[in-house]
């Protein structure tokens, strides 16, 4: 069996998960055997699939802790090498504030950025309309299986993302989404972005695993400010060392990317 159809074939077996996928992979030679096996459930997936191997996926992405051995797909894989990414995350239960702002930001910033994001609820949902409304291109990053959109609100960008964009996850087929999952995916959109972008966040919240994540690659972490008498990790970010942005403009110049029109500022 060949390594690449063997990954794929354990990604499916174990449900993307990688510690049994690396258990398995220690005794490979127990499921070399299952060739036929193999090459039915490849030939069954309802996905396109790569792996670590695979010249499609993307270097950044191998230096992660954990990095998926295969990542299931729908849409335009050649997405995740592009030469400017920018990750967008935040709060599940926006402001008028966050969800005016990250609209704002993200139709000047699309034009130039592929975003990334998760697919959730608020700030990911608002950032990936935002994009696709105004002729971007946007990756969404599940953490549930690749032919799951867990969240019927999010049907239309799901739906776009695999027609026009691009939806990935570590997880096959209809695998359920697991609570513990969700932090797990983050490594992946940070894995892809060159700068992470929080518009409006909560402390202690998953907002906070992405910008500790894209601090130990020594990444760029913008955030939004957020008055005083408010809950934002967004004031904590800043007042940690991350880069206070107030229009787009700030963060084309955090990335030392040239846009290619003019900025409308605010």
């Amino acid at each position: 069996m060949e390594s690449r159809e063997l990954l794929i074939y354990l990604a499916v077996l174990f449900k993307g998960n990688w510690d049994k996928i690396y258990e398995a992979l220690q005794v490979r030679e127990e499921y070399e055997t299952q060739e036929q096996q193999a090459k039915k459930c490849i030939a069954n997936l309802k996905s396109k699939a790569i792996t670590f191997l695979d010249d499609e996926y993307p270097e950044s992405l191998k230096r992660v802790t954990k990095p998926p051995f295969a990542l299931f797909y729908h849409g335009d894989i050649s997405l995740l090498k592009s030469e400017n990414i920018l990750a967008v995350v935040g709060t599940r239960h926006p402001s008028e504030y966050g969800t005016k702002y990250t609209t704002s930001f993200v139709k000047q910033l699309c034009k130039d950025f592929v975003i990334v994001s998760g697919c959730a609820l608020g700030i990911d949902a608002t950032a990936h309309r935002a994009c696709i409304k105004n002729k971007g291109k946007t990756i969404a990053v599940l953490g549930c299986g690749i032919n799951v959109c867990y969240l019927k609100s999010n049907l239309d960008i799901y739906e776009e993302c695999k027609k026009n964009h691009l939806v990935i996850s570590e997880y096959p087929d209809s695998t359920i989404p697991e609570p513990t999952n969700f932090p797990i995916r983050n490594r992946i959109i940070v894995a892809l972005a060159d700068v992470l972008f929080v518009p409006e966040g909560k402390n202690n919240s998953g907002t906070q695993i992405s910008t500790w994540l894209m601090a130990q690659k020594n990444g760029n972490v913008c955030a939004l400010p957020e008055r005083i008498d408010v809950d934002s990790v967004c004031n904590s970010l800043i007042a940690e060392g991350a880069y206070l942005v107030q229009s787009p403009r700030d963060i084309y110049e955090v990335a030392g990317v040239t846009p290619k029109r003019p900025i409308f500022e605010k």
